[in-house]
């Protein structure tokens, strides 16, 4: 398990660089002028004062020297000041970050929760009304967006209901329900369309695995239809949905771009959202550059997980 978790990471350091250079391209091809916002309005036609900016940022240096700059800042911590509130990046992702991680985990737990007991009697019970009626919300859970499933979310308990708050978030040390009630429309939001695909995978990699002969053996032992299932065949059932699961994790952490805007949630996603609107280069280069680590980060626990759930990848 050592050795293949070395080899993971081996492959993880290029990776990473190939994602420093991706974000540090695609943020300067962004249309606007970093200079220019730092400068602002009243300021915007100095062109001393532009100058001086597009020095002291260095800008007035070829891409690959900003570039190596840039890297060179990010590892010791420094990712520059926002232009819009002239905080250091470092400590606004530092204080965003613990809120969309906390979405996404509650998001994901919902996903599971739902998803493995749906998937496993929708497997025992193919072409049942209840498999019927699960596929359906599987493929409407994959067809709805994030926003307008928020948006229904918010009619129908916020509003319609009124047992939860239709935006706001409240953090975990003010109390656990109050935390609870202001994280799980969002959650449910996002949650939602990473339970249907999962559902469907579980579903489908269940049947095939009960068609295996070591299943047909364990009935024939006398051994209960809970152990067979439980014991025997879900554990290989598993190792295709850990893979999409894995897989899916770019899209939680990309929905909550969407679903944070929505519920004026003061992470991550919002401040992309709000990078991107006010032209904030250095915080929207943060924010990408942790959130694509972060889903590395995720992949690699999938590698780990799928290896300990099948020995046979870890020993190949």
């Amino acid at each position: 398990m050592a050795a293949y978790l070395f080899r993971r990471l081996l492959y993880f350091v290029p990776v990473v660089f190939l994602v420093t250079v991706v974000v540090f391209s695609i943020t300067m091809l962004l249309p606007g002028d970093p200079a220019m916002a730092f400068l602002g309005e009243a300021n915007m036609r100095d062109k001393v004062a532009y100058e001086a900016m597009r020095q002291e940022l260095g800008l007035d240096r070829p891409l690959p020297v900003q570039y190596v700059r840039w890297l060179g800042k990010a590892l010791q911590g420094d990712l520059g000041r926002s232009v819009r509130t002239h905080e250091a990046v470092t400590a606004a992702l530092a204080a965003r970050l613990p809120v969309t991680l906390e979405l996404a985990a509650v998001s994901l737990g919902i996903a599971l929760l739902i998803a493995i007991p749906v998937g496993i009697v929708s497997a025992t019970r193919p072409n049942s009304k209840l498999d019927t009626v699960a596929t359906v919300v599987a493929v409407s859970g994959v067809a709805l967006p994030e926003f307008f499933v928020g948006i229904l979310l918010i009619y129908l308990f916020a509003v319609g209901l009124r047992l939860l708050p239709p935006s706001g978030f409240v953090p975990l040390s003010a109390g656990l329900w109050p935390n609870l009630k202001s994280i799980l429309l969002p959650a449910l939001s996002l949650g939602l369309a990473l339970n249907a695909v999962t559902m469907r995978q579980v579903r489908a990699s269940l049947i095939e695995v009960m068609g295996e002969d070591y299943i047909t053996v364990a009935r024939a032992k006398g051994l209960s239809e809970g152990t067979v299932i439980w014991i025997h065949a879900l554990k290989n059932a598993m190792i295709p949905v850990i893979t999409v699961i894995g897989l899916q994790v770019g899209r939680l952490f990309g929905g909550t771009v969407v679903v944070e805007t929505i519920f004026a949630f003061p992470g991550m996603g919002r401040l992309a959202a709000d990078s991107i609107f006010f032209r904030d280069f250095p915080a929207l280069q943060g924010v990408v550059m942790v959130m694509a680590l972060a889903v590395l980060v995720c992949n690699l626990l999938t590698d780990v997980l799928y290896a300990y759930v099948d020995p046979r990848i870890r020993l190949a």
